[in-house]
Formats: C-alpha cells, sequence, structure tokens
C-alpha cells in the first residue's frame, strides 16, 4: 500500500461557495490546481506537513545546534462575508481515500 497521492481538505462550515484558495500564498486555480467536492478540496498532489517535533529536535533547534528544514505547505482559504475579507488558516490536509 503505498502513500496517497492526492489530498483532502475539509472546508469549515461557515465558508460561503465563494472563496480564493492559497497554497503558501500562491493562489490556486479551480480545476487545474484543485477541485471542490462538496465541502472538500481535492488537490491532486500531496500537500506536505512537517507534523510535530520530538524531543530531542527540539532540543537542539532550541540549542542552536540544527533547525528544522522539513518541507511545510500551508493551505489558506479567503472569502467575503458582510463586505468584509477572512481568511481561514491552519486547515489540515488530509490523504485523499483512494
Amino acid at each position: 500500500m503505498g502513500v496517497s497521492e492526492r489530498t483532502r481538505i475539509e472546508l469549515p462550515d461557515h465558508v460561503p461557495a465563494e472563496f480564493e484558495v492559497y497554497v503558501n500564498g500562491v493562489r490556486q486555480e479551480p480545476g487545474r490546481d484543485y477541485e471542490v467536492e462538496g465541502r472538500s478540496l481535492v488537490f491532486p498532489r500531496p500537500i506536505a506537513q512537517e507534523g510535530r517535533l520530538g524531543f530531542w529536535r527540539w532540543a537542539s533547534m532550541w540549542l542552536g545546534i540544527a533547525g528544522t528544514y522539513r518541507k511545510h505547505e500551508t493551505v489558506d482559504i479567503v472569502y467575503e462575508d458582510g463586505g468584509r475579507r477572512h481568511v481561514e488558516t491552519g486547515l489540515r490536509p488530509e490523504p485523499y481515500p483512494d
């Protein structure tokens, strides 16, 4: 069994049907960069998340011995509500069930 090549992100319930999607601050285009399936965004590629740091990794960073150089992508949703722009951050990507 391999790693899923696609990634799913659930939209919060309060996000309206019209929104913009950004990955690492770069605007994504629907149909090219992602698809909408119900209340989920489906990306045709993995969205990398660093995960939790272990004690020794955290300690080595605190001591200045090492840094964290793992790939970490963020997905943001921008939408308008009542004439104001809102941004949803910290959305958790999940492997798409194949």
